[in-house]
């Protein structure tokens, strides 16, 4: 049985691609910042939860130390700014730290497994708010923390094997707590295209962004 850890996954998109993946027989961890919910998510699903804090470097160490290796590696977890881009620095490195350095100290920690073991994928939930064809737009700094994370996805699949995919993915505009209730799309729909990544067959795509997917433009 395949093991998959996602992040920030005790409601939402990552809640919906964890139910995905437990419902193809996955072994699926919720890593979330509250243990409270995230065991209250995992219940509700047949799956497993995690303290899981991404913006906090010593608690990503302590995660991985209980998980060890995992097959399938979700980066969901994110937090939406206010204001403009240089307004504030706390927002500014809060950003960075869960949509970029979380997912990297993740896939640092994690994907040497995967490589040792021949088999890996790596999904980062990113944005079209993080695509310069479409303006990097958004709120603060997340739309630069997005291009980031979507620059790190293409830096990771060049330097890895073709059994350890990695891809980035736009969920589009999802009636969640993010999303707000005038958002024009389900969280299922939202959700399939992760689902689908994390699932790939050994000839599916590496180093992508995807909506629908649909390779779109960073």
């Amino acid at each position: 049985m395949k093991r998959a850890l996602v992040t920030g996954a005790n409601r939402g998109i990552g809640l919906e691609i964890a139910k995905g993946l437990a419902t193809k027989g996955y072994q699926v961890i919720i890593g979330a910042r509250d243990i409270s919910l995230g065991e209250k998510a995992a219940k509700e699903i047949g799956a497993e939860a995690i303290a899981l804090d991404v913006g906090d470097e010593n608690s990503i160490k302590r995660a991985v130390a209980m998980l060890g290796s995992v097959d399938v590696l979700v980066n969901n977890a994110g937090i939406l700014g206010e204001g403009h881009v240089l307004d504030e620095i706390n927002e500014f490195d809060s950003s960075m730290a869960v949509m970029v350095r979380g997912p990297f100290l993740l896939m640092h920690l994690l994907v040497p497994a995967m490589i040792q073991q021949n088999y890996g994928r790596v999904v980062n939930i990113s944005s079209g708010w993080g695509a310069f064809a479409a303006g990097l737009e958004g709120p603060g700094a997340y739309g630069v923390a997005k291009a980031s994370l979507n620059a790190l996805t293409v830096c990771a699949a060049r330097d890895l094997p073709d059994n350890v995919k990695i891809n980035a993915m736009c969920p589009g505009w999802v009636r969640t707590r993010m999303g707000g209730k005038e958002a024009d799309r389900s969280v299922a729909e939202g959700a399939d295209t992760g689902i689908w990544l994390a699932t790939l067959p050994d000839d599916g795509p590496s180093g992508g962004f995807f909506r629908d997917r649909t390779e779109i433009s960073w």
